[in-house]
């Protein structure tokens, strides 16, 4: 009788536990969508509000891209010559990215590559207002720059925030234009904070997100649930090109440093010592005698006329505070440097081998100015060309290489028996190769025959120049053309309509 009310007994007690389990799962449940409610809530909100201050951003590249056209092998019967000139057809090339309006003026920061090489830089907004910026400046070491619009209004601008008061796990949104989808929100977590990437300067101690980051999503904001930007997305790791899950973004204090620069200097201006360094390790504190890992250790003196070779510091030195603070390593001193202002006087403790010891020395040193890191273009290696002897270089009407069309250019491009002016270049920077037919082709292209302008028949670039030359900012143009067309074999007519800025 005992053992079977002990099971009766056993048995109520699992009823009522499996009661208050499930009256607690239950409880648990509706808790747990109750919080999935208030964080759908909560991006919500917060994409309202941070959405209206970022920005997509186009930019049209300095030098063409090639691309093909028609087929992309000769017909049996086609003209070999004609095939290698489809093959070289020039375009101009264009890139998308997002930035973010820091400064109710129209102040935006992006990342520095987006606009790299740029020859027009055009913002638009979320109400699908497109404004010309221009380029405050830029900063190669942390990939950051800032752009100036004038939108004649204030404009809707983000707050920067602590990313130190962040943490690993913390919920955060990306917002930007990847593939250039304005507008596109996507949520993750930090997976972690001050990493390093392979390739990056000593300037870039990222956040990592698990939160989508694409191409086109460079520049724009990385925001906590307080709608505070907390970085600037600048890298994705992948494999394919695309988000796996793994990006980066440049923390927003630093951001917020390069940007007051850039606002005062133009750029940034950072303190230079002048020395390459080497971290202290467990070995080389052995050995040393020092007692900690700490320090940074001079391994050379490129510049003797640097800051650091003239105040007497010499390779094998190591250097264990900056302004009274402790060095942690070679990195932690060439943040300390540089985010000190150039020409400021700073006091350095530094240990040197002495015989068989060490010395403990302290020295004063007048910071330089960190060298600016240059890329080299297109324009530095010669692709500009200057006039010569005072000679001024050919005028190139609406951003057109013209010629005048002779027998042996008439046969090259097919246009045997008419009259005009060939189109030998468009210069990509020109606004007129913006212009797009519905299907989304440059309305002018090498080959093509301008034959009249404004109800004018031009034949020769003199008289085409002297019209153009009459021409004012908003006057209406009006070009009749022609050009080979390799499907039709034949010369095809079109119009070309624009306005002169």
């Amino acid at each position: 009788m005992y053992k079977i009310k002990r099971s009766i007994l056993t048995a109520s007690m699992i009823a009522i536990v499996a009661l208050l389990v499930c009256s607690g799962a239950a409880s648990a449940l509706a808790q747990s969508g109750a919080n999935r409610d208030l964080l759908a809530r909560s991006f919500a909100s917060i994409a309202k509000k941070v959405e209206p201050s970022v920005v997509s951003i186009e930019t049209k590249g300095k030098l063409p891209t090639t691309v093909a056209s028609g087929n992309t092998t000769p017909g049996d019967s086609e003209d070999i010559l004609d095939f290698f000139r489809r093959q070289q057809t020039r375009r101009p090339s264009f890139s998308v990215g997002s930035g973010f309006i820091v400064d109710k003026s129209g102040y935006i920061v992006t990342n520095a590559h987006v606009i790299e090489n740029a020859s027009r830089i055009t913002v638009k907004l979320e109400s699908g207002e497109e404004f010309v910026a221009k380029i405050v400046g830029a900063d190669e070491e942390t990939d950051i720059a800032v752009l100036k619009i004038e939108a004649g209004r204030d404009l809707p601008a983000l707050v920067f925030g602590d990313p130190d008061k962040a943490e690993v796990g913390d919920w955060v949104l990306a917002i930007g234009s990847p593939f250039g989808l304005a507008k596109s929100v996507t949520a993750g977590i930090i997976s972690q904070k001050k990493r390093e990437t392979p390739g990056t300067t000593a300037f870039q101690k990222f956040i990592q997100t698990d939160a989508a980051i694409n191409r086109g999503n460079s520049g724009g904001p990385l925001v906590n649930l307080d709608g505070e930007v907390i970085g600037v997305n600048s890298q994705i790791a992948t494999t394919n090109g695309d988000s796996n899950g793994v990006g980066f973004a440049l923390p927003a204090d630093e951001t917020e440093r390069v940007y007051g620069q850039i606002l005062k200097f133009g750029k940034v201006k950072r303190g230079y010592l002048g020395v390459l360094l080497d971290s202290v390790k467990a070995e080389f504190a052995k050995i040393y005698g020092l007692g900690d890992t700490r320090g940074a250790i001079i391994t050379d003196l490129r510049d003797k006329q640097s800051a650091a070779a003239l105040a007497g510091l010499q390779v094998g030195d190591v250097i264990v505070e900056f302004n009274k603070q402790k060095v942690e390593g070679a990195q932690d001193l060439i943040a300390k440097v540089a985010s000190t202002a150039p020409d400021s006087a700073i006091d350095l403790v530094y240990i040197r081998e002495a015989g068989s010891g060490i010395e403990r020395k302290t020295i004063t040193i007048r910071l330089a100015e960190r060298p600016t890191v240059a890329r080299t273009t297109a324009d530095d290696e010669g692709g500009r060309k200057l006039p010569i002897d005072g000679v001024k270089p050919p005028e190139k009407p609406f951003g057109l290489t013209l010629a005048d069309l002779t027998p042996t250019l008439a046969a090259t491009y097919k246009l045997e028996g008419q009259k005009g002016l060939l189109v030998k270049e468009v210069n990509p920077a020109s606004y007129i190769a913006d212009i797009r037919t519905t299907i989304g082709e440059p309305v002018l292209g090498e080959g093509d025959l301008i034959q009249r302008i404004n109800r004018v028949s031009v034949t020769d670039t003199k008289s085409f120049g002297e019209i153009v030359a009459r021409l004012k900012a908003g006057d209406p143009v009006v070009l009749h053309v022609i050009s080979y067309d390799p499907r039709s074999r034949a010369p095809q007519f079109k119009i070309v309509q624009f306005t002169v800025r």
